[in-house]
């Protein structure tokens, strides 16, 4: 999927419509959180996925 320049502009301008300006760095603060915690649970699922021997 590649979006050019235009269509993320497109896409900012409607996200900053519907959340408005003071909501918008709660929103990319929670959406990192929950990056950050996706990433922490592959790496936990990939660490246990080593540890359990393979029958």
């Amino acid at each position: 999927m590649n979006l050019g320049a235009q269509e993320l502009i497109i896409i900012l301008v409607i996200v900053l419509v519907l959340f408005g300006g003071a909501k918008l760095p709660r929103l990319a603060r929670s959406l990192g959180q929950a990056q950050k915690e996706f990433r922490e649970g592959i790496a936990d699922g990939a660490e246990s996925d080593e540890e359990t021997p393979s029958t």
